[in-house]
């Protein structure tokens, strides 16, 4: 069969990438090993959101109190928490296969493998192989969790985040190895339910890509929910041979700690899906497990192209979607712009969530910017405490000559829903003056950039 777009892989990269091609006329087949949707929607963003959804609830019902209602001997169900992940991430899936069959997409299920000449190898679960070409291929293979030297993943006693979602018994006690968003998110998610959890990151401070003073508040906030960090302190070895795990651990003074747990899970990020996908053979160039692609996601070689997690740049799910439609678009003849990756949100959901877009304050220092910096304590927020949700704050950070918003950086009750708004103003170079102008609702939490917006150029009310 000949098709005009091939992509292998179908997840937020993939199938985003399809369905445009689809509706910009062309004949698309996708190459998906395992299940439609890829990592992100069976195994990632979206089940995990599911499980922090109960704990959240979970939580909820613990402080019942608070809100002036009783609620006596609440208890969790940890295999059914599970189960209704599972349940969420099938009807997205299912959902995937609709909008396949809406956009007359043809999903061909195996491991496809990249040919010379714009052709596609395809084996499927028999063993069964079929050759499939088109004009233009789109590698779009995602990653994995990654493993540290020496620590191997049996998913058992050390596990990835994949396992993490999925455990048949909740751990008493668990090690998380790095702090970043999944690492946060799993260890707010086994906390509220009742496991120990010790956090161990290699860097100075939890969270490290985040703003200095985000990761100062999202360490007192989650100490106070009883899990424990160790920064800079790395994993040196996990003894899997005993009943319980011991993990060795060292400090940057070299002091050696040793931790019990039932659980290991690795959450030091992700390694691509490069492998047997055909690359040399085809004469693909990559460089440290990426592979090369100019703005609109070409390959050295005509007609193969690459986005996603394979490609440089932030490894998020909305960040493939967007170079799926741009190389699509590109590859269609539309006039499309580059994306600018300066202007990429990112979102850790724990409890409380943390978003971001743009630079931190330190980082608008280190590049000579004379900064105005505002920020607004949700303690001072009448939605925030009317919601019993006072902890964190949005920060905002704008060039003082020019006035150009340069980032802003948020730790709170429903922050990741927050940061859009600064992401288009962003993009539509909105200024500090105009944020404040524009009448946002009272009382609602996004009011706070208004607010911080407000006390960076010195004119906030509520502070």
């Amino acid at each position: 069969m000949i098709y005009d777009l091939i992509v292998i892989g179908s997840g937020p990269g993939g199938y985003v990438a399809a369905i445009r091609a689809a509706q910009l006329g062309m004949k698309v087949a996708v190459v998906e090993r395992e299940n439609l949707g890829g990592i992100c929607l069976n195994w990632g963003c979206i089940p995990t959101k599911a499980l922090l959804k109960s704990a959240q609830v979970f939580e909820y019902i613990n402080h019942a109190a608070d809100y002036g209602i009783t609620v006596a001997n609440a208890k969790h169900d940890f295999g059914a928490i599970v189960k209704r992940s599972r349940g969420v991430a099938e009807g997205m899936s299912k959902g995937i296969q609709f909008l396949f069959k809406k956009n007359k997409i043809e999903a061909i299920m195996g491991t496809g493998v990249l040919k010379k000449g714009g052709k596609v190898e395809v084996t499927d679960a028999a063993g069964k192989k079929t050759e499939h070409s088109a004009k233009h291929i789109i590698l779009a293979t995602g990653g994995r969790s990654r493993e540290l030297p020496g620590i191997k993943q049996d998913g058992k006693r050390i596990i990835g985040y994949r396992e993490a979602m999925s455990l048949p018994t909740q751990p008493e006690t668990l090690v998380v190895m790095g702090s970043g968003a999944i690492g946060m998110e799993f260890a707010y998610f086994y906390s509220a339910l009742g496991t120990k959890v010790t956090v161990v990151e290699y860097l100075d401070r939890i969270l490290p890509r985040e703003d200095a003073e985000v990761s100062k508040e999202m360490e007192r906030i989650m100490k106070k929910k009883g899990i424990s960090f160790m920064v800079g302190t790395s994993v040196e070895s996990v003894d899997t041979s005993g009943k319980k795990n011991i993990v060795s651990t060292k400090d940057k003074a070299g002091a050696i700690t040793k931790i019990e747990c039932d659980v290991v899970l690795s959450a030091v990020g992700i390694s691509t899906n490069l492998e047997g996908l055909g690359l040399e053979a085809a004469g693909v160039k990559t460089d440290k497990g990426l592979v090369l692609v100019d703005d609109y996601y070409a390959t050295n070689v005509p007609g193969v192209y690459a986005i996603g997690d394979i490609v440089k740049g932030p490894a998020l799910a909305h960040v493939a979607s967007a170079e799926g439609i741009t190389c699509v678009e590109k590859i269609a003849g539309q006039h499309v712009q580059p994306i600018d990756y300066g202007n990429i949100p990112g979102c850790t959901y724990c409890w409380p969530e943390v978003a971001s877009v743009g630079m931190t304050e330190e980082e608008a220092k280190a590049k000579g910017y004379q900064i105005k910096v505002g920020k607004f304590p949700f303690s001072a927020s009448g939605k925030a405490a009317a919601s019993g949700a006072k902890d964190g704050f949005v920060k905002v950070i704008f060039d003082a000559k020019y006035g150009e918003w340069l980032g802003a950086h948020m730790i709170g009750a429903n922050v990741t829903e927050m940061i859009a708004e600064v992401v288009v103003a962003r993009r539509l170079e909105t200024t500090g003056h105009e944020i404040i102008k524009s009448i946002h609702p009272h009382p609602t939490m996004s009011e706070a950039i208004m607010e911080a917006t407000a006390a960076a150029f010195g004119e906030v009310i509520h502070l």
